[in-house]
């Protein structure tokens, strides 16, 4: 029997390695990487089965629009020609409606909870080789302003009509859950139900624990292409030669639309980069937060916080945009204004290209044409979130099971 290749070690494509492996199958990983510094390591760790609206929302338009003018700004689009761009930005637009967040709302929140379920499981599996540093204190949305006020509220009632718990907050309930520094907010809604953990001590454990179960890994090895026989790959090209596969599952992140196209298959998507940088925690921060306005994420573990933001539109440009780190960093004295920040070093900035789909839906199921090849990928800012819940679907997928959740709105080729 020939072996299952996953192109992509990020996270997702290690959740589907260690689910395939529990079911005995031989597998490789492929990845263009080092896989030292990926996208999967320096994120906000986050587990938000909260975030059940997706990115191509009503509003985003405007928001993106008049953001564009901004160097700072938390969305961001740089305009060119570029006709992979427009077509992204074209099927952004026609997502943008309040049917398609209606429908897309129960997947969203699906996937999240299963995932969140498979992590408690998967840490009380493991807890004796590695902390996950897990914090299970919700996640608590600040806002400064009346008019995201009026949005945070609306979006609690939204989240409880759909079984989730939210808590609408005053000022001097935060100043409860964080006693140590002020918090700058005009009131905030916690989501009980999110939680957080580091996402490098994740993902160097499942590095470690696959390659103790047999699993093999191809890094620095860029995929050129595929042979392909009568709906099926039969091997996977690459810079150093050709592999020889019984299955394959594509978990390439912002680069998954060029592993498509070699496949004949259309798959908009765009890579939107972000940043983050750890801080010494003093006054030490103690809840899991998003500073609404600013869209900045504030993940802490103990003596240390990160600070994690922006979603720039940037196809699979991997360079530095020094503004989009101020705003990160400007905005946490904003919110926390007797916090000790320090404007971190270049090389201690962290940078990740989230690849996102034009309607904010992942992709996972079945490439269209093909009997023995499955896509993991799209998941945007909430790749962390969605991980173990990817793998499981894709690792069921993948043995002719049934999947453990609808999938519909996740197919592959709905573009």
């Amino acid at each position: 029997m020939k072996p299952t290749i996953i192109i992509g070690g990020g996270v997702i494509g290690l959740f589907s390695a260690y689910y395939l492996i529990k079911q005995g199958v031989e597998v490789i990983i492929v990845d263009k990487s080092d896989m030292l510094d990926t996208t999967s390591t320096g994120n906000a760790g986050m587990i938000v089965p909260s975030h059940i609206i997706p990115l191509s929302a009503p509003g985003m338009i405007a928001k993106g629009i008049a953001w564009m003018f901004s160097s700072k700004s938390p969305f961001y689009i740089h305009p060119r020609l570029d006709r992979k761009l427009l077509e992204w930005s074209w099927l952004f637009y026609r997502s943008a409606n309040a049917n398609h967040v209606e429908k897309s709302i129960p997947y969203l929140k699906n996937i999240s909870l299963l995932s969140k379920s498979l992590y408690q499981e998967f840490r009380n599996a493991h807890k004796d080789a590695v902390d996950l540093e897990m914090a299970e204190k919700g996640l608590m949305m600040i806002y400064q302003t009346a008019e995201v006020e009026k949005e945070e509220i609306e979006f609690a009632h939204l989240a409880r009509q759909h079984g989730l718990e939210a808590e609408v907050l005053s000022p001097s309930d935060i100043a409860i859950i964080e006693p140590n520094l002020e918090v700058k907010a005009r009131g905030a809604v916690l989501f009980p139900g999110d939680a957080h953990l580091s996402p490098s001590n994740l993902y160097n454990f499942l590095k470690k624990h696959l390659l103790g179960k047999g699993v093999k890994f191809l890094s620095n090895r860029k995929v050129l292409g595929f042979e392909k026989n009568a709906g099926k790959v039969t091997a996977v090209l690459t810079e150093e030669g050709s592999l020889l596969v019984e299955k394959v599952i594509l978990c390439g992140g912002a680069w998954s639309a060029e592993l498509a196209q070699k496949l004949g298959i259309k798959l908009p998507m765009m890579g939107g980069k972000g940043y983050s940088f750890m801080q010494d925690n003093q006054p030490e921060i103690l809840q899991a937060s998003i500073l609404t306005e600013m869209k900045v994420a504030v993940s802490p573990y103990g003596q240390q916080v990160r600070f994690g933001g922006t979603m720039e539109i940037a196809g699979t440009d991997e360079t530095i945009n020094i503004n989009r780190v101020k705003g990160i960093f400007e905005s946490i004295n904003r919110y926390y204004p007797g916090f000790h920040s320090k404007f971190p070093d270049k090389e201690k900035i962290w940078k990740g290209l989230r690849p996102c789909s034009p309607d904010g839906v992942p992709y996972i199921g079945a490439a269209p044409g093909y009997n023995n090849v499955w896509f993991g990928t799209g998941h945007g800012m909430m790749g962390v979130s969605m991980a173990p819940a990817t793998g499981k679907i894709l690792s069921e997928l993948h043995e002719g099971h049934a999947s453990p959740m609808d999938i519909k709105a996740f197919e592959v080729g709905r573009f």
